[in-house]
């Protein structure tokens, strides 16, 4: 996941944002190449007859990665950098996950699937590129924080569906903890504060992506499936409780600050 890296690169991105104007174009690129692949991805994935069901679901798929193409079109500065192109690649491949497990929904097939399989793997690879790009090239910021966090929520959400045909709908938890989260801090002030980085929270962060990827591969035994999957979810609670924990108790006391 992507992180500010302090006050030098941040000069970078404000100087380079004074002459390039590029968050528009790399957006508008995105959403092109979405409609693209996830049309490509439900045509050549639905059954006969299904050019309906194939329609809806590319349009789903197409549709939540323009949400974050817009997101990154309206930037006030109008930048964005190389790590944001990963990251901005990473929601095409998610949108193309997307449009499978749309499809799989509206044909009634939801469960495990190689195309979601291989289109999700190197999704969550990539998330250890972004970050990396911003920190080599100085260019890290918020803005891009904020997009590789919920590009990573979003898809982690979208995988919790085929894995819940597997070990039950208990899973989607993992997939709404964060936003559950989120909505929690819009009536509890402290949990829209910062916390300090920690590399536990991403490690258990990553964890849910590669569990919920592994339960999607056909054949895994069910039993392997639901713990792999339960501990995932043990993992998330904890990680949360924690963080909650400290927002609580840096509520009585200085202030600290949210989860990142």
């Amino acid at each position: 996941m992507g992180e500010v890296s302090g006050s030098e690169g941040r000069a970078g991105v404000t100087a380079s944002a004074a002459r390039d104007g590029s968050a528009p174009r790399d957006a508008l690129l995105t959403a092109l190449a979405a409609a693209v692949a996830c049309a490509l991805v439900a045509l050549t994935s639905v059954m006969p007859g299904g050019g309906h069901r194939a329609a809806l679901a590319a349009g789903t798929g197409t549709l939540l990665v323009g949400v974050a193409a817009l997101g990154v079109a309206r930037r006030p500065d109008g930048w964005s950098g190389p790590a944001d192109r990963v990251t901005l690649l990473r929601t095409v491949l998610g949108g193309g996950v997307v449009t499978l497990v749309a499809l799989d929904v509206l044909e009634g097939d939801l469960g495990p699937s190689w195309p979601v399989v291989l289109l999700a793997v190197p999704a969550l690879a990539l998330d250890a590129v972004d970050g990396a790009v911003a920190r080599r090239t100085g260019t890290a910021s918020a803005a891009g924080a904020r997009l590789d966090m919920e590009v990573d929520a979003a898809l982690i959400a979208v995988l919790c569906l085929p894995a819940a045909a597997v070990v039950g709908w208990w899973v989607l938890a993992i997939g709404g903890m964060r936003y559950a989260w989120v909505a929690a801090g819009a009536v509890w002030a402290p949990l829209r504060g910062q916390l300090a980085p920690r590399f536990s929270r991403k490690l258990v962060a990553a964890v849910q992506g590669v569990v919920l990827a592994a339960v999607a591969v056909p054949g895994l035994p069910q039993p392997v499936a639901v713990l792999l999957a339960a501990g995932a979810l043990a993992s998330l609670v904890w990680s949360f409780g924690r963080d909650g924990l400290t927002l609580a108790r840096a509520a009585r006391g200085p202030a600290r600050g949210g989860r990142d």
